[in-house]
């Protein structure tokens, strides 16, 4: 009798960017026949995909492992936080296996040590376009790794290098097996998604009849002629961004960008080495809206980096109400091990001080973001179905990315199913999300 397949428990912990990463080895896992377990104790072994950005998220990352130790005992550590292999190695010595980011051949390398495959791989037992770990009718698709910025709060170039362009032609038919697949919205990503082909200068590559350029709009416009929702994150505002707002206002892409300012005082972004003048952004801003009347615009902040004084966190919530930033994500400083920030010689700020920073600037924002929600009652506005219930559906708009933005859900009379689009009358609306009735 054959001996049953090896299981192996996932955790992905971190970005978007990190669960491709997990859904690239899982598809490699289940290609050699591997099967996954729901728990680490129903296991043979435990694979976690880590995050390094942050303090607060390598300290996840080290329970998660911890975790997997005390459930079953075989664990193997990839992703942000391997780059520094030390400090897993202090905290937990136990660990099979420590590797870093995008380091699939290292982690399939140690499951085969602790776990022989268990037949020759037959990439027929994987779906076309490989194992997901999002429902089916979205997927992430990764345009690029690394970085070439020098944000001084920031160790991502470290952790991921610098900046590798997938050729157009890999990623375009990467999209396209995705959509075949049943997928309706593809989410594109990146650390720095306006950069993509920088580094390549450029280069074409074939693609179906034709050859097309590693180039931010020109993958856009590529992406927006496969017939389902493309939204775009991390991007940062490059002059040449301005282009794909014509994709936008023609229905191609969604009126959605990802942007993330981070600060709006120009004392504070020159030392956090950031691109920016908010009177100039703010200009840009508008000018984006009365092309794209419908553009939502979301994006993360920093509260408290060191040296930050009233004034300059006075200027950031100014921002946020004169730019009308649809959406928004803001975090403390955290004075993360080997960024540059650390050596400016500024004064940090009181944790307390950046608590109620923060609380102060969300009470900003929910402001904001309940305006722009009650101005949608009465209107109709498409939605993507996420979850179906006996007669109310929850989903999301054009301006709601999964998992970080808000919802909307849906009276319906007639059976709705997980990806379908659907026109939607707004009826009401809070800070963050709305209900109303499928037209």
């Amino acid at each position: 009798m054959d001996r049953p397949a090896p299981r192996i428990s996932f955790v992905s912990l971190g970005c978007p960017k990190a669960l491709v990463d997990s859904e690239r080895i899982v598809t490699r896992l289940r290609a050699e026949g591997y099967e996954l377990a729901k728990t680490h104790a129903g296991a043979d072994a435990v694979i976690v995909n880590t995050c390094g950005f942050l303090d607060s998220a390598k300290a996840e990352s080290l329970a998660a492992i911890r975790a997997g130790l005390e459930e079953n005992g075989k664990v193997i550590v990839t992703g942000c936080m391997g780059a520094e292999p030390e400090q897993i190695m202090a905290a937990h010595p136990g660990v099979l296996a420590v590797s870093g980011p995008q380091a699939y051949d290292s982690v399939m390398e140690a499951v085969h040590r602790a776990l022989p495959a268990p037949h020759d791989p037959f990439l027929d037992l994987v779906p076309e376009q490989g194992v997901k770990l999002t429902p089916r009718h979205y997927a992430y698709l990764k345009i690029s790794e690394g970085c070439n910025n020098t944000c001084s709060f920031c160790i991502i170039p470290k952790l991921r290098g610098k900046l590798v362009s997938r050729p157009a032609g890999e990623v375009l038919r990467e999209a396209e097996k995705l959509v075949r697949a049943g997928v309706k919205e593809l989410l594109v990503i990146s650390q720095d998604t306006g950069a993509y082909g920088i580094d390549t200068r450029y280069a074409a590559s074939s693609f179906g009849d034709r050859e097309v350029r590693t180039k931010f709009i020109d993958l856009a416009r590529e992406l927006g002629s496969l017939g389902v929702w493309t939204r775009l994150h991390y991007v940062y505002p490059y002059p040449h961004v301005d282009e794909v707002l014509s994709l936008m206002a023609d229905g191609k892409i969604l009126p959605y960008l990802d942007i993330p300012f981070q600060h709006a005082s120009p004392r504070v972004l020159r030392a956090m080495k950031r691109p920016g003048d908010h009177e100039t952004m703010l200009e840009r801003i508008r000018k984006w809206r009365r092309d794209v009347p419908d553009l939502a615009i979301r994006s993360t902040f920093i509260v408290g980096f060191p040296g930050e004084t009233e004034e300059d966190f006075r200027q950031l919530t100014d921002f946020l109400v004169e730019a009308k930033i649809d959406r928004v994500g803001a975090f403390e400083y955290e004075a993360v091990s080997g960024a540059p920030a650390n050596d400016l010689g500024l004064e940090p700020i009181a944790a307390e001080v950046k608590k109620a920073r923060w609380k102060r600037l969300m009470e900003t924002q929910q402001k904001v973001s309940a305006k722009i929600s009650r101005e949608k009652i009465g209107k109709r506005v498409k939605a993507i179905v996420d979850e179906v219930g006996p007669s109310v559906a929850k989903g999301r708009t054009m301006a709601d990315a999964p998992e970080i933005d808000g919802a909307i859900h849906i009276a319906s009379s007639r059976r709705l199913r997980p990806g379908d689009v659907v026109d939607v009358r707004v009826e009401a609306a809070d800070a963050y999300d709305l209900r109303g009735r499928a037209a």
